[in-house]
């Protein structure tokens, strides 16, 4: 008798203890099974679709073909799935999100009814959500004390692939119908400029990184959008193609100062996921209450721009540019572009939080939302809210030959050097039709500290 190993967020074979699991209760027998929900599919955008995609199709090859993909209500397709199989339990990594909590919740009544049991096994970080607390159990709110607690608390080497497990074949139909569905999904951003998908691709990109000194230049490479400084494992980490345990497992303390903030970029991940955890409502509401009652505008043409890329600031419309093109952007890029919309253009934090979701494909709930308090100033370790991102200085600073603008802002190719973050500047700054700044950061950084003070006791 099988077992059904359901995959979510864990798009991979190894260091996967559910998958373990399911082999233990099937004697060897698997059956994997991934459900594509409209619910979600509906909310992605086209690069974030194809990512899935692809990252499915190198999934299929990694099981051997023997992938089955359903669409529909997980609560409808996974019970009906287990008993075509005739599986008495089905294997999942555990969810911690608001949305797969309660997605699990359902779907562990629908297979109880039909005699089938849904076990959780592992989780998708290094250490779960809930397990790092203060000495009194209290939860923290503060990265820093969080990240000391986490590193003593520790995490287990990665999970061993069992051995002899033999996974239920996919119906020459059903694998046709499941190849037409996925090549759907790729369809639809069959241009876009994404990494290589799948487990294999995932550590391939980690070990090269590391082999060309990634590593060891991450201290001062990472905020640096204008070189290739960062690992770009976010997308896997997101999709599940590798676990931040394998990372963590290869990490050494030769590789310096690099590595240690490399551990503690995983540790804010881990950290969110923990806030989000204890404190759910804070996915789409602030987590801090300091600034109720902060005057915000309405999205608007304003906010169309920004989305687009058409602010007139460089800096910003570049990453907006590369998000839509590629799904991806820089995390000092993504402070300043949400600094922008948050302190600029005045509109409330969720309002961009939900745009990068749509379009990310390492869009993690927990570290999104959170990521934009952070900038707005409701969340944990907040950036006070009169700390305002200058569009012009941040991106001399951390793009200084422009060579990051000039890449996706072509209008702007023809200017040299800081030029670019200061098309203005110059008499054939806007020769190439780039567009005028659609609003004055000076005076919207005192309309965003004027709001502030409205909300001061005087």
């Amino acid at each position: 008798m099988s077992a059904v190993l359901w995959l979510r967020r864990d798009l991979r074979r190894g260091d996967l203890p559910a998958l373990g699991a399911a082999a233990a209760a099937g004697d060897g027998s698997v059956a994997p099974l991934f459900v594509l929900d409209p619910r979600l599919l509906d909310s992605a955008g086209r690069v974030r679709r194809a990512w899935l995609g692809r990252s499915l199709t190198a999934l299929v090859e990694s099981y051997d073909g023997a992938l089955h993909v359903r669409i529909g209500d997980p609560a409808v397709e996974v019970p009906a799935f287990a008993q075509e199989v005739g599986a008495t339990s089905v294997h999942v990594t555990r969810e911690t999100t608001p949305f797969g909590v309660a997605r699990d919740r359902r779907v562990g009544a629908a297979l109880t009814a039909a005699g089938v049991e849904l076990v959780a096994t592992g989780t998708p970080y290094a250490v779960g959500p809930g397990l790092v607390t203060k000495p009194d159990g209290d939860p923290y709110r503060v990265f820093t004390p969080f990240m000391r607690a986490w590193r003593d608390h520790g995490w287990p080497l990665p999970a061993q692939e069992p051995e002899g497990v033999e996974f239920v074949r996919v119906a020459a139909a059903q694998a046709r119908s499941r190849d037409s569905a996925l090549s759907d999904l790729d369809t639809v951003g069959a241009d876009a400029d994404l990494p290589e998908a799948g487990e294999d691709a995932a550590l391939r990109r980690w070990r090269e990184w590391r082999a060309d000194g990634g590593l060891t230049a991450y201290a001062t490479d990472r905020n640096r959008p204008d070189r290739d400084g960062t690992s770009r494992m976010s997308p896997h980490l997101k999709i599940g193609s590798v676990h931040p345990r394998t990372l963590l497992a290869d990490v050494t303390q030769e590789e310096g100062k690099g590595a240690w903030i490399f551990v503690n970029e995983l540790a804010w991940r881990e950290f969110y996921a923990d806030v989000l955890w204890h404190h759910p409502r804070s996915a789409w509401r602030d987590l801090r209450p300091a600034l109720e009652g902060l005057a915000y505008d309405e999205p608007g043409e304003q906010v169309a721009a920004w989305r687009e890329g058409r602010t007139g600031y460089p800096i910003v419309d570049a990453g907006m540019r590369q998000l839509l093109a590629t799904g991806w952007m820089h995390n000092r890029v993504r402070m300043i572009v949400a600094s922008f919309l948050t302190k600029d253009l005045h509109v409330w934090w969720p309002v961009g939080a939900r745009h990068f979701m749509d379009h990310l494909v390492d869009g993690d709930l927990a570290s999104n939302s959170h990521g934009w308090q952070w900038v707005s100033g409701t969340g944990t370790d907040a950036a006070p809210y009169f700390r305002v991102f200058n569009p012009v200085l941040q991106g001399v600073k951390f793009d200084p030959r422009g060579d990051y603008v000039r890449r996706w802002v072509p209008e702007l190719a023809h200017l040299a050097g800081k030029a670019a973050h200061e098309p203005w500047t110059v008499l054939d700054g806007y020769a190439q039709g780039y567009v005028e700044r659609i609003v004055d950061h000076a005076e919207e950084r005192k309309e965003a500290l004027r709001r502030l003070g409205e909300l001061r006791p005087r």
